[in-house]
């Protein structure tokens, strides 16, 4: 259900999408966009809220900027 599940954005150099692709639990694949500023992308995924806590530091670790969380209104399989 939406309540469980929580949209993540966040900003990657291109060097470090392997190291976030691999800290992502999403439903699928995250979705992936080129930014403006060549070798960067936005990636949008949507996770259990209840793993936010424990990942957003790795994620930030692992080079990850401009991290942003929204709730969902629904989640249609």
């Amino acid at each position: 259900a939406a309540e469980e599940k929580v949209g993540l954005k966040m900003n990657v150099k291109q060097g470090d999408l392997k190291k976030i692709f691999s800290l992502l639990p999403s439903m699928h694949s995250p979705t992936i966009a080129p930014l403006t500023d060549e070798g960067w992308f936005d990636l949008d995924v949507v996770i259990d809220e209840k793993t936010v806590r424990d990942l957003v530091p790795k994620l930030k670790k692992a080079g990850a900027t401009g991290i942003v969380e929204y709730q969902l209104n629904k989640v249609i399989p």
